[in-house]
C-alpha cells in the first residue's frame, strides 16, 4: 500500500471486499426474503422497521472497530510488530466486552424503543421485538465477526473474509429455509439463522487469525486489554460509533414520520402496513449499494493510514483521488442498475405494482419513491463516506464525527420537524437525504485537503500527532 502504483492496488482491495460487504448484506436481505414466505403479512414490514434501533445500539460498540483498523494498520505501516500485535489482542477483547455490552442493553430496550417509534399498528411491535432480542442475543458474535474482519482489512487481506463469509452466507440462507418452511417458523427464524451464522463466521476467522504468519497473529494468551491500544482505538473509534448511532437516531425519526404516512395512506383493516413494507423492501435494496461503496470508505482508511504510518504524506492524494473515482463508478453502476431492474428486485420481498388505489399499489409506490430520491444521486453519499474515510485515516475522526452529525443528522432531523411537518409526504422525507450527503460530501473534502495540507507542513509523524492528541 506505501509502495508503487496505486489505482490497480486499491481496486484488488476492494473487489474481494466489496463482495464480502455484499455478503453480510445479503444476511438481512435473505432474511427479509424468506420471511415473506412465512403465513405472517407484516413480518417483511416488521425486519425493517427494526433496522435503524438495531443500529442505534450496535453502532456505538461497532465503531471501535475502525478504530482498530486504523490503528493496526498504521502500526503495520510504521513495521511496528510489538504495538500491531498489542493492538490486535485488544480489540478482539474489547469486541467480546462491548457485544456482551450492547446484547444486555438491547435485550432490555426493545419493546419500549420501538412503541416509542409508533410501532403499534398490528402484530408489528410484537415480531419487531421477537427479532430484536433474537438478535441482541448474538451481539457478541456479531461484535467478533467485525473487529475480526477489521483487523484483516487493516493488513491488506481482503479474500479471507470474502470466503469465509461466504460459507457463513451459505449457513444463514440454509438455516432460513429450514426455520421458515420447515419449522414455520416467522421472524424468530431469520433472527435464529443469522446468529448462527454470525457464529459461524466468527469461530473461522479467529481460526484463522490464529494461523497467521505475520504480526496479527492471534493467540489466547496474549489476549488482554492494553491501556495505550485500548485508548487508541477508542480515540479513533469512538466518535465513529457516536457518529453511527446518532445517524440511527435521525433515522428512527425517519423510521417514525414513514409509520406517520402509512397511518395516513392505508385503508383501515389492512392485511399489512403497505407504506413499512414497501420502504423496508426499498431500502434492504438500498443496503446492496451503500455496502458496495463503503469498500471504498474502508479502503480510503487502509490505504490512508498505512501511508501515513510510513510518513508518505503526498501519496495519499494519489489515494484520495483514486477513491473518489472509483466511489462515483460504484455508485452510478448499482445505483441505475437496480433502478432498472426495480420490479424483478421488489417482486422478491413480495412488492409488486399491484392495481391502481390497493394496498399492493401503495407498498410499490412507497419503494418506488424511495428508489426513485435516492437511488440516483447516491454518488453523493459516496463522496461523502469516501471523504470521512479519508479524514479518518489522517487521525482526524473527531472531526470527520462533527461534520457529519452537523451536515447529515442534525440536516436531517431539522428537515423533519420542519419541511416534513408543512408537507408530511414520502417524497418530502426521502429527499433530505441526498441535500444532506451532498453538503455533508463538500465540508469532508475540505477538511481532508486542510488535514493532509498540514500534515505535509509540519512533517510530524503519526504517532507524535496521536500521542498529543491523546495527551490533550
Amino acid at each position: 500500500m506505501t509502495e508503487g502504483p496505486l489505482f490497480g492496488k486499491i481496486l484488488i482491495f476492494i473487489l474481494p471486499l466489496m463482495a464480502t460487504n455484499l455478503l453480510q448484506t445479503l444476511y438481512n436481505a435473505a432474511d427479509m426474503i424468506v420471511v415473506g414466505l412465512s403465513a405472517e403479512a407484516d413480518a417483511v414490514g416488521a425486519i425493517g422497521v427494526t433496522g435503524s434501533f438495531i443500529n442505534l445500539v450496535i453502532n456505538v460498540f461497532m465503531g471501535f472497530a475502525t478504530g482498530a483498523n486504523v490503528m493496526v494498520a498504521r502500526h503495520l505501516g510504521a513495521r511496528d510488530e510489538e504495538q500491531t500485535s498489542r493492538t490486535v489482542h485488544t480489540a478482539i477483547a474489547m469486541s467480546v466486552a462491548f457485544g456482551m455490552i450492547a446484547a444486555v442493553i438491547g435485550l432490555i430496550i426493545s419493546r419500549p424503543v420501538l412503541a416509542l417509534m409508533g410501532t403499534t399498528a398490528g402484530k408489528l411491535l410484537d415480531l419487531a421485538t421477537l427479532y430484536c432480542q433474537i438478535y441482541f442475543a448474538g451481539a457478541p458474535a456479531v461484535a467478533l465477526t467485525n473487529y475480526l474482519i477489521a483487523i484483516f482489512r487493516a493488513k491488506g487481506d481482503t479474500k479471507t473474509p470474502l470466503v469465509i463469509l461466504s460459507v457463513a452466507g451459505l449457513v444463514n440462507v440454509v438455516f432460513n429455509l429450514f426455520f421458515v418452511l420447515v419449522l414455520h417458523l416467522s421472524v424468530e427464524g431469520v433472527a435464529l439463522a443469522t446468529v448462527l451464522s454470525n457464529v459461524v463466521s466468527a469461530v473461522l476467522l479467529l481460526i484463522k487469525l490464529t494461523h497467521d504468519k505475520g504480526f496479527c497473529r492471534f493467540s489466547l494468551r496474549r489476549l488482554c486489554f492494553d491501556r495505550h491500544a485500548f485508548r487508541s482505538i477508542v480515540y479513533i473509534g469512538l466518535p465513529a460509533g457516536v457518529q453511527g448511532s446518532l445517524f440511527s437516531i435521525s433515522n428512527m425519526l425517519i423510521q417514525s414520520s414513514i409509520l406517520q404516512v402509512n397511518n395516513a395512506l392505508a385503508p383501515a383493516g389492512s392485511a399489512y402496513q403497505p407504506v413499512v413494507k414497501g420502504n423496508a423492501a426499498a431500502a434492504n435494496l438500498e443496503g446492496f449499494i451503500y455496502t458496495a461503496q463503503n469498500s471504498v470508505y474502508q479502503a480510503s482508511i487502509t490505504f490512508t493510514s498505512q501511508n501515513v504510518g510510513a510518513a508518505k504524506y503526498e501519496r495519499v492524494r494519489r489515494v484520495m483521488l483514486c477513491c473518489y473515482l472509483i466511489s462515483f463508478i460504484v455508485a452510478a453502476i448499482f445505483g441505475f442498475g437496480m433502478l432498472l431492474l426495480r420490479e424483478p428486485l421488489l417482486a422478491l420481498y413480495d412488492v409488486t405494482p399491484g392495481t391502481p388505489d390497493t394496498i399492493s399499489a401503495l407498498a410499490y409506490d412507497a419503494a418506488y419513491s424511495r428508489m426513485l430520491y435516492l437511488f440516483i444521486p447516491y454518488f453523493f453519499l459516496a463522496f461523502m463516506e469516501t471523504g470521512c474515510g479519508v479524514v479518518r485515516g489522517l487521525g482526524k475522526s473527531l472531526s470527520s464525527t462533527f461534520i457529519s452529525l452537523v451536515g447529515a443528522c442534525l440536516l436531517r432531523i431539522v428537515w423533519i420537524c420542519t419541511v416534513f411537518r408543512a408537507n408530511p409526504t414520502l417524497e418530502i422525507i426521502y429527499l433530505s437525504y441526498p441535500i444532506s450527503w451532498a453538503l455533508t460530501a463538500i465540508a469532508q473534502f475540505i477538511c481532508a485537503l486542510l488535514s493532509l495540507r498540514h500534515l505535509i507542513k509540519t512533517r510530524k509523524t503519526a504517532e507524535e500527532i496521536h500521542a498529543l492528541s491523546l495527551h490533550h
